[in-house]
């Protein structure tokens, strides 16, 4: 299976033009849109939501991981192989705590470049093809590199802030919720906000943090928006 995570959206054409050739040239492969609304221009918070992502995929999955604000510049085209998945995407901080938490991947500068290469959709001309040709069991060129080399390796992430906002309004934050005591406070925005378990926990309207789905720390407001009450943004500092 191919599983695209993007910052693309869905209202325009690149999702589709980036699926169309995964399925004219691997058109016996399944494919999901595991996120189309990734962190837009934050390749490292859209790592840090990948890397959690990738514990429900199943085994054998390739994640097409497109979120290339760089893109058309000198930035490495890399494939990644571990035992259980495989991925595909740009050399700037993406795959980076994705290497931390799985640290089984063999990592390979992609050598292979397409006798077509817009200056602008990576996705579509080059990564693409790579996810196909892997999904299907055909070699593609490569240069090993160590996890040392990637860009952003040993640098400093702040997983401790606002890592995407849903449609619903909840902000999810980097932060790992295991071993958090039910009875702490978390503050972002100059708000300090405590604990419920379920969304029926709190009241109509009242602002709290839950361990979600993914295992990590998340605001939210029971039948209404974290974002417009607390007027959150991605990339605020948390504090607890």
């Amino acid at each position: 299976m191919i599983a695209s995570y993007t910052d693309f959206g869905t209202t325009g054409p690149y999702l589709g033009q980036m699926h169309a050739v995964i399925a004219t040239q691997a058109p016996r492969v399944p494919r999901i849109t595991l996120m189309a609304d990734a962190p837009m221009f934050d390749p490292v918070s859209a790592g840090i939501l990948l890397s959690y992502l990738c514990d429900d995929l199943p085994a054998q999955t390739l994640i097409l991981a497109v979120v290339d604000p760089g893109v058309g510049g000198g930035r490495r085209p890399l494939m990644l192989k571990g035992e259980r998945l495989q991925f595909v995407g740009p050399d700037n901080g993406l795959f980076v705590p994705v290497v931390h938490r799985y640290e089984d991947c063999l990592i390979e500068a992609i050598d292979w470049r397409p006798p077509r290469l817009s200056d602008s959709f990576h996705g579509r001309d080059l990564f693409a093809p790579v996810a196909a040709a892997l999904a299907t069991g055909k070699a593609v060129a490569g240069t090993p590199i160590e996890p040392r080399e990637l860009v952003g390796y040993d640098s400093t992430h702040d997983s401790n802030r606002i890592i995407y906002i849903d449609a619903y309004g909840n902000a999810m934050t980097g932060i790992e919720a295991d071993g958090l005591s039910d009875e702490r406070t978390i503050s972002v925005n100059g708000t300090a906000l405590p604990f419920a378990r379920t969304f029926s926990e709190a009241h109509p309207g009242q602002p709290f943090w839950y361990r979600n789905s993914n295992g990590l720390v998340e605001f939210a407001v029971n039948r209404g928006s974290a974002s417009r009450l607390l007027n959150l943004r991605p990339g605020m500092p948390v504090q607890y």
